[in-house]
């Protein structure tokens, strides 16, 4: 696909966070957006600010756990635009704790979400692309699925099994060229995730300080579109990653385990809560968790090119004085 204009996109978890920055990232390039998530009242916000950047909304209030609803969202879609071009399977969820001390149902329902969702998004968005031989399906991954995060077992196991699933849909249609299974593998992301998860560790849960912005996966999810591939990393670290442990298994296992409890045992207190899991909450509606702005940090993405920035220098200051030296 080569422009976005009037392309019909449906986006699941389209009420804050990546969802939302993706929806106005199409949005600016004059898509037409069906927009889902539990949350009618946010959901309604972001169709406000999609029609006040000139294109055309409707939001449907679904929860992707019900696999009926995720085909009446498709099949929305379907009659409202006439089509559909894109699929973007991003609703996602998550609890924090150790495995045994946190409840099976917040296991479940994580698991529900992150990967039954993404399965009932492909079933119900598959065969409108078979019939117009045409149409990408992305879904929001996490660098988790290539690392394993510690006291996150049903989330990590969520998004192993989304990259096993694409990687199968894939080969089934590797007879249909126009149609793509893409997924996005973002580093770690400012967005309200933490305050929509549970907590059973008992402590304050914080992001590390080198951390993305949910524009930053909006933008690649709206570049799969343009140019499509299989897989895409948002954020070295989530790439660095995948290769350390593809290197390292049991080392990366057990330094980012204990990295991880180390950091918990230090974090300050806090309330046990299921947060947003089971039922939806009212906080969290915009796309960034306000992670970035409370510590005073720049994202990642502009620490990066920075970091760069100073390494390419000292490398021209260091070869030209190499220069000097053998013209002595």
């Amino acid at each position: 696909m080569r422009d976005l204009w009037k392309a019909s996109v449906v986006i699941t978890g389209a009420s804050s966070g990546i969802g939302r920055a993706t929806a106005l990232a199409f949005a600016r390039r004059g898509a037409r957006l069906c927009l889902a998530a539990r949350r009618a009242d946010a959901l309604r916000q972001v169709v406000v600010e999609c029609e006040n950047l000139g294109a055309d909304a409707i939001a449907v209030p679904t929860d992707v756990t019900d696999a009926d609803a995720v085909a009446a969202l498709a099949g929305t879609a379907e009659s409202s635009f006439g089509g559909l071009d894109v699929w973007v399977n991003n609703a996602g969820t998550g609890v924090a704790g150790s495995f045994q001390d946190t409840p099976l149902e917040l296991h479940r329902q994580t698991i529900e979400v992150n990967l039954l969702g993404v399965m009932y998004g492909a079933h119900s968005a598959l065969p409108i692309f078979l019939n117009q031989d045409r149409g990408i399906l992305i879904n929001t991954v996490s660098m988790a699925a290539w690392v394993p995060n510690p006291f996150a077992a049903a989330y990590t196991a969520s998004k192993f099994g989304v990259r096993g699933f694409a990687g199968s849909l894939r080969q089934e249609l590797v007879g249909r060229p126009d149609i793509h299974v893409c997924g996005v593998f973002p580093a770690v992301i400012d967005t309200p995730i933490i305050e929509h998860g549970a907590n059973f560790t008992g402590r304050k849960v914080e992001p590390p300080p080198f951390i993305y912005d949910a524009e930053d996966v909006a933008e690649t999810i709206v570049g799969l579109v343009l140019s499509p591939r299989d897989e895409v990393a948002v954020g070295w670290p989530a790439r660095a990653g995948q290769l350390a442990y593809a290197v390292a298994r049991g080392p990366v296992e057990r330094v980012v385990g204990a990295a991880a409890a180390a950091v918990l045992k230090r974090a300050v207190p806090a309330p046990i809560t299921h947060g947003g899991v089971l039922t939806p909450i009212p906080a969290g509606t915009t796309s960034t968790g306000g992670w970035r702005e409370r510590k005073g940090i720049p994202s990642a993405r502009v620490m990066t090119k920075a970091g760069l920035a100073v390494a390419a220098t000292l490398l021209l200051i260091g070869l030209s004085a190499r220069l000097r030296r053998d013209e002595r």
